[in-house]
């Protein structure tokens, strides 16, 4: 089987041979002019050979467009036609002194660097015996010396050696060829399956150079730094604190990660540069979401907790509301004011690990989310004055502001835990006043959402906190339990909805809403 560096290398052989054939022809035509080879005797049989040849060439060539096989036939023919061409028309030109037969010397050379194996032998042996029968016919009817054999002898010499010389220069050629072949195949899959890997990572993977400059990225790595526009490839535009970093790295390389802010998606990342010994000194820099780390640490935390809760809640509720029945028993009993307020406290905490309890066992039903159309005209008001009832408020300090339809897409279980929740969070940082607390439903300002917010008048969030707040067990009220922002976000999210902290100056009050898809 050969391949097309086989009939390439073949298509140029015959384009050598055409070009001699044209030569040839025209200095055929020029005859007797000074650019003449040929002696005056012999210009009508030059010119019928070398049109011969020409032609044979000619066809060669676009046999080689069209035809692909028989490779061995083809190169076969093509060097007997040389043999016969430079082999008449030495004859005709004078015999061996003419130097016409040296050109076979070429023809062999490109026939052992082409073909393959014993046929390269054939050739010589053939081109050696076609000289030496022209020769021993000049020498019959007297036109050569017997002297000229010694000089034909050692032109058909060196037929074998530039013959074989080409063939083993050629074997080495197809091996080397092979061997690159076969390394180019397995480099090109070893770069395709690094590519994919790559694109594939969850992290972000930057290589840039000395200077600051991006040259490659992964799709991650575009999304987190904004790297979409190519005119913005230096490190600085990404992020001011990743060039600041890359540059502290370059003046003392370690393996020290840098915490940095991507502009773009406002993401807090985790930057890691790694030396290459690539030519131009490139370094790779791994980016880390660090919001993905810390929610799966939110969740091993979580899901450690949920176990053991499961497994030990009905051990705790069971002492727990003995220690209920029998405090509500001695309270009632109780004279004494010191120990009604030791009571108290037994009892207050005996319910705050109750509600521990219960809040962490909710998260178990976060994935049985049934989604159906809540209509919030109905469902705010009855869960304001429910919970109004049940924590003994006034219903005044509970505002509710709804604009629009008013109608969200949510299991209503889920909506009546997250509100309740972020009602409750809500009343304990605020003033306690008429007003105080405020739902706020805005229905329309966003294509197919619905905006429900709950408002306080209270100090607001530190900005400091303003991460931690949806983290468990994470609180500022020496009575909240941490849990109650997190399993609303996390209920909100099993809903297809969004829970976030809308920034406000502190001292302004805090800002939850929640993102939900809308419902006509």
């Amino acid at each position: 089987m050969f391949t097309d560096a086989y009939w390439k290398s073949l298509r140029y052989f015959n384009l050598y041979r055409f070009c001699i054939a044209g030569l040839l022809f025209t200095s055929s035509i020029l005859h007797p002019s000074t650019f003449s080879i040929f002696t005056p005797s012999g210009g009508l049989l030059h010119l019928a050979v070398t049109t011969l040849y020409l032609l044979a060439t000619t066809f060669s060539l676009i046999g080689l467009h069209y035809y692909r096989r028989h490779f061995n036939v083809q190169l076969s023919f093509h060097v007997l036609v040389d043999i016969a061409v430079f082999v008449i028309l030495s004859h005709v030109g004078g015999g061996i002194r003419a130097g016409l037969a040296a050109m076979l010397l070429v023809t062999l050379a490109g026939a052992g660097l082409v073909g393959q194996g014993r046929l390269v032998l054939f050739y010589a042996a053939t081109a050696t015996l076609a000289v030496l029968l022209e020769h021993s016919v000049r020498a019959l009817i007297g036109e050569a010396d017997i002297s000229d054999f010694f000089q034909a002898g050692l032109l058909s010499a060196g037929f074998f050696g530039v013959a074989g010389s080409a063939s083993l220069l050629a074997r080495r050629v197809v091996a080397n060829e092979e061997l690159a072949r076969r390394r180019g195949v397995a480099l090109r899959n070893q770069t395709v399956i690094g590519q994919r890997v790559i694109e594939g990572m969850q992290d972000g993977v930057l290589v840039i150079g000395r200077d600051g400059l991006v040259k490659q990225h992964n799709p991650c790595a575009e999304q987190l730094l904004g790297l979409s526009n190519p005119s913005n490839r230096k490190l600085v535009y990404c992020s001011t604190e990743l060039a600041q970093g890359f540059s502290d790295w370059c003046e003392r390389e370690s393996d020290e990660q840098v915490l940095v802010r991507a502009p773009a998606s406002g993401m807090h990342l985790r930057a890691r540069f790694v030396a290459t010994e690539s030519s131009e000194r490139d370094v790779l820099v791994f980016l880390e979401d660090m919001s993905q780390v810390q929610e799966q640490a939110r969740q091993l935390k979580l899901a450690a907790l949920g176990r053991l809760t499961a497994n030990i809640a009905h051990e705790i509720r069971n002492p727990l509301s003995a220690i209920n029945h029998a405090g509500e028993l001695l309270q009632e009993e109780m004279s004494d004011p010191t120990s009604e307020r030791l009571l108290r406290i037994i009892l207050d905490n005996a319910r705050r690990v109750e509600r521990i309890v219960s809040e962490v066992l909710e998260l178990g039903r976060r994935d049985r989310a049934v989604l159906e159309r809540v209509d919030l005209r109905e469902a705010l008001p009855s869960i304001v004055e429910e919970y109004a009832l049940k924590e003994t408020i006034s219903s005044g300090i509970i505002k509710l502001d709804i604009e629009g339809e008013g109608a969200i897409l949510f299991d209503r279980s889920h909506f009546y835990q997250v509100t309740w929740n972020l009602i409750g969070n809500a009343l304990r940082h605020s003033r306690g006043l008429e007003g105080s607390v405020t739902v706020k439903v805005r229905d329309g300002t966003r294509h197919g959402v619905v905006d429900i917010h709950v408002v306080d008048d209270g100090e607001g969030v530190d900005e400091k906190y303003a991460e931690q707040i949806f983290e468990p067990f994470f609180t500022t009220h020496n009575r909240g339990t941490g849990l109650g922002l997190y399993i609303a976000r996390e209920l909100c999210e099993a809903n297809g909805a969004q829970l976030d902290l809308v920034q406000s100056d502190v001292g302004q009050g805090a800002d939850f809403r929640i993102a939900g898809g809308a419902v006509s």
